[in-house]
């Protein structure tokens, strides 16, 4: 292994975690001096009765609780001031979020703007903005995907200018994650396939990328060996409630990595794809994690092959032909989304052709995927890959993606 010369690696949240963990909510929030927090959520996690169990637990404790449930699935610039300004309305002291990746996002631009009492978020857009600690901030993750309660990353949504614009700061991450089993028990196998694949493509990314370290290292290969151990599980199952735990800790220990290694081409293409056609980020991070590793292959064969072990065990690592391991990756990555593609009845696409919106109908058509190549060369996960892309490497990329076919290695960058 070759050490990097300097990197730097944080993650200071606290993370409460276990079957009943929720309990612990009210204690959490009189350690930071908050009285009425703002719960933060959607209508699918209130529809499923999870806020129920969270504001039982408050009101047992008599604390003053507001919710609101309009958080929609893709964050929205506007929302976000919407929030906030019910937070101001309310003199609200802290913030619960409780979701998946867009109430979680959407909770830490509420905090930036009621933090910072400002008006506009996106003057603090990018990286270092923030210049110090903001509101307190607990995160539930209902999804066990996006990692989000454990990142200093933001992304949010401005529809009119069919933008995601990001957000990295350390004054991001939340105070406190709460793991709860329960939280997870009501997803859907669809949903549980493609948030599954949105953390096994933040623990690969981050163990591959131009900024790993042995630190996000250890967390990212722990999380690829749970996650791709328990999401056929979970999926096929989805009342594993040892199984439901597994994946939250996975998507956590995803997120942990990502936060300080980062992402690449997977994720560069997958917001370029959600920002033109709509499509759920978790869905594209499965259909590309397998041509971002193809594509990355001759910079970091080495590492790719390393992914072998965590994911399919010392007998079949050993056994396989070590100039074939990396490839073997990709072809079990590949069989894992098959396997989910079985499980939900085809709802877990395999390739851009394959994705469909509530109605049935195609998401991505093909003359699109040239817009959805430019639009990736504007977001910044790309700076992170390890070989370089332009137009023409995404749009080859996408090519294959939507064909659902391995790249062409004659294609492929050398350098």
């Amino acid at each position: 292994m070759v050490l990097p010369d300097y990197y730097e690696f944080c993650c200071r949240v606290k993370i409460v975690a276990g079957h009943n963990a929720l309990e612990k909510i009210p204690e959490l929030l009189a350690g930071k001096g908050a009285k009425k927090p703002l719960i933060i959520t959607d209508k699918g996690v209130a529809g499923a009765g999870l806020i129920d169990i969270v504001s039982g637990i408050l009101q047992d404790r008599l604390t003053e609780t507001l919710i609101t449930d309009n958080v929609p699935p893709d964050s929205d610039l506007r929302i976000v001031h919407q929030l906030a300004q019910l937070y101001r309305d309310n003199s609200c002291d802290a913030i619960i979020a409780v979701g998946g990746g867009s109430v979680m996002d959407t909770a830490k631009g509420v905090n930036i703007v009621v933090s910072e009492n400002a008006s506009d978020l996106m003057a603090f857009s990018g990286a270092g903005a923030l210049k110090r600690p903001l509101k307190p901030l607990i995160a539930i993750p209902t999804t066990a995907g996006t990692g989000s309660e454990v990142t200093q990353v933001a992304v949010i949504k401005d529809h009119e200018k069919h933008l995601k614009m990001a957000f990295l700061s350390y004054f991001l991450l939340p105070d406190v994650s709460v793991l709860d089993a329960r939280m997870t028990m009501t997803m859907p196998p669809f949903v549980t396939a493609m948030t599954g694949m949105d953390a096994l493509s933040h623990a690969i990314e981050a163990y591959y990328c131009l900024q790993k370290n042995p630190l996000s290292d250890a967390h990212a290969i722990s999380a690829v060996n749970m996650i791709y151990q328990y999401l056929p599980t979970v999926a096929q199952n989805p009342s594993d409630k040892i199984g439901r735990m597994a994946m939250s800790i996975g998507a956590c220990l995803a997120g942990i990595a990502f936060s300080n290694s980062m992402t690449g081409m997977v994720h560069n293409l997958g917001h370029a794809s959600g920002s033109v056609c709509g499509v759920p980020h978790g869905l594209a991070m499965a259909i590309l994690l397998p041509y971002g590793l193809e594509y990355n292959m001759h910079k970091c064969e080495d590492i790719i092959a390393r992914l072998l072990l965590p994911m399919a065990g010392e007998a079949v690592y050993l056994n396989t032909v070590k100039e074939q391991r990396a490839q073997k990756v990709v072809s079990l990555i590949r069989q894992l989304n098959e396997g989910l593609h079985k499980i939900t009845d085809g709802r877990h696409a395999r390739c851009f052709r394959e994705v469909k919106d509530h109605e049935s109908k195609p998401t991505v058509p093909r003359e699109v995927l040239p817009q959805i190549a430019k639009a990736a060369l504007l977001d910044g996960a790309y700076i992170y890959n390890p070989e370089e892309t332009d137009y023409e490497d995404n749009l080859m990329v996408l090519e294959a993606a939507w064909e659902g076919r391995p790249l062409e290695r004659s294609k492929l960058k050398k350098g």
